[in-house]
């Protein structure tokens, strides 16, 4: 993984004690809120319902084991001894003092993380597939270039403000696990006649306009990556509105003016702007790539790993639902859930942390991911090392064996946290997960994402969940719509409203009648939730969800 060099780190102490000076203004009042909030904004700290929250980018979801210690350390020493990671691969400090604050960010530096442009109009944490670097089907690995970006976006002169935030996701593998099609920017790479290229959506996004990115550049060389990522950039800084917010995204921008409109004025703005590069990007990536050599592979038998499989009921649970096929023989690729059943989606105890950071450290060449799931992964594990990881993660009460099944669910902190919150979306995670463990049903049911969001803002990626259930306020009463055939796979798709909301009382019976509906209509226990609703459609699940207005229909 990238290593911070003296500049880097120069850099840091230098923002940071540019921050401390503005929050000790902020606190003897020379400063007022409102002066403030952009400067707050420009080093990752918001104003929530409750308290300021600190959000922290975790690059394209990759950590280290020191990396996750301090984390730990920070949750422990400075909030209430917890982190929640969200969707886009950084974690939240929900419960942080002022005062506080600069002292944070000279801890997280120590360990080349910090909190910049995690907030604001600007380019946000540069995102990817969590099992970059180890994924068996993967074309090659995306974090290089993710560093790449991350490095050319930060502190950009031209880019620090947009007219709205600006979100870049990369994938390296023809299965998106990134959700490249709901960014600003989707890169995914892709190979052609021996030539590793991109290809670039552009205009995707979820909140009030849902809409899935058009693809801008079929194939761009290699080569031509930044300066086309810049020209796109600045294309959407000339054109995308500035009077009203909520028509200042990149996707409203390529909608109004049109793909073709705006792939012309990106090439025009692309010849001039190539040269201006003159190949110094490439010799930075080359630089980068040597920080992402895989590590040096163990060649082991595996004798424990297949007596603890064929003899632990636990365990092969564990193993067949959270472990996915490593690119190397003898490797697996772990997931471990922050979903227990009851838990809130996406909270890690400042123990469970260094749980996790022990387990990379001892056994998996000391690389943690975050993934826009919520999750936590151990990319390169031996096999033989499996039993061990999974008894630790059981006393720790991270083995829960669910990963995407019905209560691995995506959820923003909701009304509990957020003051743009209109509802409460925890609450619901928990009610769901909990009902569905209880009727024992989430293995015979299979793969089905359920995303949950608290307002319009749609942090919670509800639009593309399989069931998507998003929290509004319906004249002081919290009301929960759901949208039913959502994708966020490389077959990206915007879910289709089903209906009339429910109330927080109604929401978890509702879903348990659209499971067993699902189940009632499936060809095969093979063919999983969304297959069946392709096959299908909207209407036997609209009747499961309104019964009496069904029964109306067929009298």
């Amino acid at each position: 993984m990238y290593r911070y060099t003296d500049f880097d780190a120069a850099f840091l102490a230098e923002r940071n004690a540019q921050f401390r000076a503005q929050v000790a203004r902020r606190i003897d009042g020379s400063l007022t809120e409102e002066e403030f909030k952009p400067l707050r904004l420009m080093n990752g700290l918001y104003l929530q319902l409750h308290a300021y929250m600190l959000r922290v980018a975790i690059p394209y979801g990759t950590l280290n084991s020191a990396q996750m210690r301090q984390l730990a350390m920070i949750t422990e020493r400075w909030d209430k001894g917890y982190g929640h990671f969200t969707t886009r691969q950084n974690i939240q400090f929900n419960w942080p003092k002022l005062a506080d604050v600069p002292d944070m960010l000279d801890a997280l530096a120590e360990v080349g993380m910090h909190a910049i442009q995690t907030s604001g109009n600007t380019i946000r944490n540069v995102t990817a597939d969590h099992f970059a670097g180890a994924a068996a089907d993967e074309i090659a690995d995306p974090r290089p270039v993710a560093e790449l970006i991350r490095q050319w976006s930060t502190d950009h002169p031209e880019f620090q403000f947009l007219p709205r935030k600006f979100k870049v996701a990369v994938t390296g593998a023809p299965n998106d696990r990134a959700v490249t099609a709901a960014h600003d920017i989707g890169l995914r790479i892709v190979a052609r006649d021996g030539q590793i290229g991109y290809r670039v959506l552009v205009g995707g996004g979820l909140g009030r306009t849902p809409m899935i990115g058009k693809v801008l550049a079929d194939f761009l060389p290699g080569e031509d990556l930044l300066p086309y990522l810049e020209s796109v950039v600045a294309v959407y800084n000339l054109l995308g509105r500035r009077d009203n917010k909520y028509k200042a995204r990149i996707k409203i921008t390529v909608h109004e003016t049109g793909i073709d409109e705006i792939r012309n004025m990106v090439g025009d703005e692309f010849a001039m702007r190539k040269a201006a590069f003159a190949g110094i990007d490439q010799r930075m990536l080359s630089e980068i790539e040597n920080h992402f050599a895989p590590p040096v592979f163990e060649t082991r038998d595996n004798d424990e790993f297949d007596i603890t499989y064929a003899t632990n009921p636990a365990f092969r649970a564990f193993v067949d639902t959270n472990v996915d096929k490593h690119r190397q023989d003898g490797y697996a690729i772990v997931s471990i859930s922050l979903k227990a059943h009851g838990a809130t989606p996406g909270d890690a105890t400042a123990e469970q942390m260094r749980v996790m950071a022990d387990l990379a450290e001892t056994y998996a060449h000391d690389e943690l991911r975050i993934s826009h799931e919520q999750n936590v992964i151990l990319p390169h594990v031996p096999r033989r090392h499996l039993p061990r990881i999974y008894a630790a993660l059981r006393r720790a009460g991270l083995a829960t064996a669910n990963i995407g099944l019905i209560s691995d669910i995506i959820a923003c902190p909701g009304m509990d946290y957020c003051a743009l919150a209109t509802a409460r979306s925890i609450p619901i995670a928990q009610e769901i997960a909990t009902r569905f463990e209880a009727l024992k049903l989430e293995q015979d049911v299979g793969p089905l994402k359920i995303k949950i969001s608290g307002c319009i803002n749609a942090c919670g990626h509800h639009h593309v969940g399989h069931i998507g259930i998003l929290g509004l306020d319906r004249a002081g009463v919290e009301n929960y719509q759901i949208t039913l055939g959502g994708d966020g796979t490389e077959e990206a798709t915007i879910g289709e409203r089903a209906g009339p909301g429910f109330g927080a009382e109604e929401i978890v019976p509702a879903i348990e009648r659209l499971v067993h509906a699902y189940l009632d209509l499936r060809d095969t226990p093979e063919e999983t939730f969304l297959q069946t609703y392709r096959r299908l459609g909207i209407a036997p699940f609209k009747a499961a969800l309104y019964p009496a207005e069904a029964k109306a229909d067929a009298a």
